[in-house]
């Protein structure tokens, strides 16, 4: 192994520490805004205790992979609220100027395999990418519904129209996830958590 690999690899690992600064609108069971980095953390454990949900088999530590990695373009491009239109609108290319800095911060095949992952977790087309889009979806679901009345939902005024388009890709990773978030989401509207329209 070369210094020059080893040096570009801990440039990388300290350059993501970053991500423990990228506040997210959702808070953590304890009240405050999660960040990116323990958003990611959170939703790895999703997906090692409720891989056996899946509708697929799925090789597991793909599917860490992929929920270690998904998020990271969050340190140059910002954590992007899922219900906010306007900043949805740009979001793709802020996302792939990230990744194009970050990952090309690592050794080349690190950085295409890194890539790799990346793409096929926004493109969802494989069993992996799937269930680990459906646990990154529920996960901020279930903390909604742990905050209660300070709902991130709520506090948007988020519609039963736009969380179900929001969370309804769960069931292409998991229908037994997919099941449970449509309970939370009920029970969120019957809270008045989120609006009918």
């Amino acid at each position: 192994m070369s210094a020059d690999r080893l040096r570009r690899q801990l440039d990388f690992l300290v350059e993501i520490d970053r991500l423990k600064d990228i506040e997210r609108q959702t808070r953590i069971a304890a009240g405050r805004r999660e960040n990116t980095a323990e958003h990611s953390w959170h939703l790895a454990m999703y997906a090692l205790v409720l891989a056996e949900h899946s509708n697929e088999d799925v090789d597991l530590f793909h599917v860490l992979a992929l929920c270690l990695i998904h998020d990271i373009v969050e340190i140059d491009a910002g954590d992007t609220f899922a219900y906010d239109v306007t900043a949805n609108g740009d979001k793709e290319e802020r996302e792939r100027r990230a990744a194009e800095r970050l990952f090309g911060l690592l050794p080349s095949d690190q950085a295409d395999y890194l890539w790799r992952l990346w793409e096929e977790y926004e493109a969802m087309e494989t069993p992996e990418s799937r269930f680990a889009n459906a646990v990154d979806r529920m996960q901020p679901a279930v903390l909604n519904h742990v905050a209660g009345e300070a709902s991130t939902w709520k506090e948007h005024g988020v519609t039963l129209p736009q969380a179900v388009k929001r969370l309804s890709p769960i069931g292409d990773g998991s229908q037994a996830l997919w099941t449970h978030t449509q309970s939370i989401i009920d029970e969120a509207r019957q809270r008045g958590h989120i609006r009918d329209e």
